[in-house]
């Protein structure tokens, strides 16, 4: 799941961001209206949640201009403004959902959920096999030879990006950019950490290994044929 956070207050987007991150999203934030639509625009999101009142262009306007150019991406718009008339104003600008500050991150979890789910058509994949592996998105579980194995959510994340791209060699910069949300290299070892943590969980006990190292190029989630 790939979200834009369009905040401008520095607080309220540093705890969305970390608290999505940790339910497995990839996070981008934009701190004012205009590169909010820029990003909105030209980048493909899965849900964006928008702030009302933002300096150089407003949340309403940010929608009423995505739409107009016929953008659907599902938005939930984040306001201090809760009466009545202001989300129904908001709604008519062209979000699919509308929540007043405060608010409990579990509520903002469950509204953007609900608003994959429309946006979901009827025939989405839900369940990802390679080999004996399989990985039900839906329910968030895992089997491998139909034993159950628990994954933490970024070792979840991480293995469904391999998995997504079964046969196929992924390098630690595709893994940092699209499990981590890095755009930079840390310089750290979280990759090779996380893999090898991963690797222990899916590959012990079985009689052939499924995740593979490349050497000098990356990793591999590959079958046996």
């Amino acid at each position: 799941m790939r979200v834009l956070v369009i905040e401008d207050d520095n607080d309220v987007a540093a705890y969305l961001g970390k608290a999505l991150r940790e339910v497995g999203a990839v996070v981008d934030r934009a701190a004012d209206g205009k590169e909010g639509l820029l990003l909105a625009a030209t980048e493909p999101y899965d849900v964006l949640v928008v702030d009302r009142m933002l300096p150089g262009l407003d949340g309403l306007s940010i929608l009423r201009t995505l739409r107009a150019s016929g953008n659907a991406v599902p938005a939930l718009i984040l306001s201090a403004l809760g009466d009545v008339d202001d989300r129904v104003a908001g709604l008519r600008a062209g979000g699919d959902d509308y929540l007043a500050k405060p608010f409990a991150f579990s509520e903002l979890q469950a509204r953007i959920e609900a608003l994959l789910r429309r946006a979901r058509p009827t025939t989405a994949e839900t369940t990802l096999r390679v080999g004996d592996l399989e990985m039900d998105l839906l329910a968030r579980e895992l089997t491998r030879g139909g034993r159950r194995i628990e994954l933490q959510p970024r070792e979840f994340r991480l293995l469904e990006y391999l998995m997504r791209h079964a046969g196929q060699v992924v390098s630690r910069t595709m893994l940092l950019e699209n499990v981590w949300d890095y755009h930079f290299d840390p310089q750290t070892n979280v990759v090779d950490v996380h893999v090898s943590r991963l690797r222990r969980k899916i590959d012990a006990g079985f009689d052939t290994p499924i995740l593979h190292t490349v050497r000098g190029a990356g990793y591999m989630l590959r079958a046996n044929d």
